[in-house]
C-alpha cells in the first residue's frame, strides 16, 4: 500500500486530544495540554476524554465517535492520544477507514495505541507516530526534555538518526537492512494475530517494546510471533524498552536471555537498547516510513513522517 504522509503542523494549528483506550490522569493531562499550547498549538478535547467506564474512557461508541470526529473535523490538523491502557482493539473493527483515508492527518500515541497504528496503516497506508502521550508521559513533572523535543518533528520534515549518542546499543545479529518501520507494543502486536488486522511484518523493520510483563510472558509472546513466522518475515528487528519486565518467581530466565534467544532464532539483523517505549526519555518515531539499520555503525535512520 502507498505510504500516505500527513501534512506538517504550523503554529496556530488546532490539535485534537482523544482517549481511545483507558481514561487518563487528568492532572497530568492538563500539564500535557499546556505543553502543546506552549508549542503554539490550539487544543480541542474529545467528548469522552474525561469519561470513565471501568478501565475504558467511555463506551466503545463514545471513543469511536471521538476518533471519527477528530478525523472529520477540518479544523483539527493532528490527533494526540491522552494515554494508552486498554481498549483500542475493541473499536478497530468498527472504524470507518475511508474517513481516515480521505482525511489524512497526524495520529500520535503508543502502548495500546499500537493496535490503531497497525490497523490504520494496513487499511489506509497512513503514516502514524509512536510517541509519548499527554496524560501518561508528557504531563509528568519529570518528563525528559528529549521526549518533548521529538514533537518538533511534526512541524518540519526531518530524518531521525539514532546512534549511541542517545543510548547504548547492542548488536544481536549483524547486518545492514532497510524497510518500512512498524511495530510497537509486543502484547498488542500478538493480539492482532488471527484477526483482520494481523500485523504484516514482511520485509519490514519490526520494533517491539513492552511494560510490566514477566519474562515468562515475554517468552510466550515472542514464541507466538516466531511460530507465526512474523520474526522471520521481518527484514530486521529493533528492541525498544522493556520497562519493569521482571520475574515474580524464583525460577526464571532473564529478559535478555529470552530476547536474545528468539532474535537469534529469527536470524535477522537486530539491535537492542533503543529508548523507545515506556521509558524516559522516549524517542518518538513515525511508523510506515522507510528506515535503515546499520549494525556495523550501530545506527538507525528513520525518514520523516510528514510532508
Amino acid at each position: 500500500m502507498t505510504c500516505l504522509k500527513p501534512k506538517h503542523l504550523q503554529k496556530g494549528d488546532t490539535v485534537g486530544v482523544i482517549a481511545p483506550a483507558s481514561p487518563p490522569n487528568l492532572e497530568n493531562l492538563e500539564r500535557g495540554i499546556q505543553f502543546l499550547i506552549g508549542l503554539g498549538l490550539n487544543v480541542k478535547k474529545g467528548k469522552s476524554v474525561e469519561k470513565i467506564n471501568g478501565y475504558l474512557a467511555g463506551t466503545d461508541l463514545e471513543r469511536l465517535d471521538d476518533l471519527h470526529g477528530m478525523f472529520l473535523d477540518k479544523e483539527v490538523k493532528a490527533i494526540i492520544c491522552a494515554c494508552g491502557g486498554y481498549g483500542t482493539g475493541r473499536i478497530a473493527a468498527n472504524i470507518d477507514y475511508e474517513i481516515i483515508r480521505n482525511n489524512p492527518k497526524i495520529l500520535w500515541g503508543y502502548s495500546d495505541i499500537t493496535f490503531l497504528h497497525t490497523a490504520i496503516r494496513q487499511e489506509t497506508g497512513l503514516v502514524t507516530f509512536h510517541g509519548p502521550m499527554l496524560g501518561s508521559d508528557i504531563g509528568k513533572v519529570d518528563t525528559h526534555p528529549l521526549s518533548k523535543e521529538r514533537f518538533l518533528q511534526l512541524f518540519s520534515p526531518a530524518k531521525l538518526t539514532y546512534t549511541e549518542e542517545i543510548s547504548p546499543l547492542e548488536v544481536l545479529v549483524e547486518g545492514d537492512v532497510s524497510g518500512p518501520l512498524i511495530g510497537g507494543n509486543l502484547s498488542l502486536l500478538v493480539s492482532s494475530l488471527g484477526t483482520r488486522f494481523e500485523v504484516d511484518t514482511k520485509e519490514k523493520l519490526l520494533l517491539i517494546e513492552d511494560v510490566n510483563e514477566e519474562p515468562r510472558a515475554i517468552d510466550r509472546m515472542l514464541n507466538q510471533l516466531y511460530m507465526s513466522g512474523k520474526l522471520e518475515e521481518a527484514s530486521g528487528i529493533l528492541i525498544g524498552d522493556f520497562c519493569d519486565c521482571l520475574p515474580k518467581r524464583d525460577l526464571s530466565l532473564t529478559l535478555d536471555e529470552i530476547i536474545d534467544y528468539y532474535v537469534k532464532l529469527a536470524n535477522k539483523p537486530a539491535i537492542k537498547g533503543l529508548q523507545i517505549g515506556h521509558c524516559n526519555p522516549h524517542i518518538a518515531v513515525p511508523f510506515g516510513v522507510q528506515a535503515t539499520l546499520n549494525t556495523t555503525e550501530k545506527r538507525l535512520i528513520v525518514d520523516s513522517g510528514i510532508k
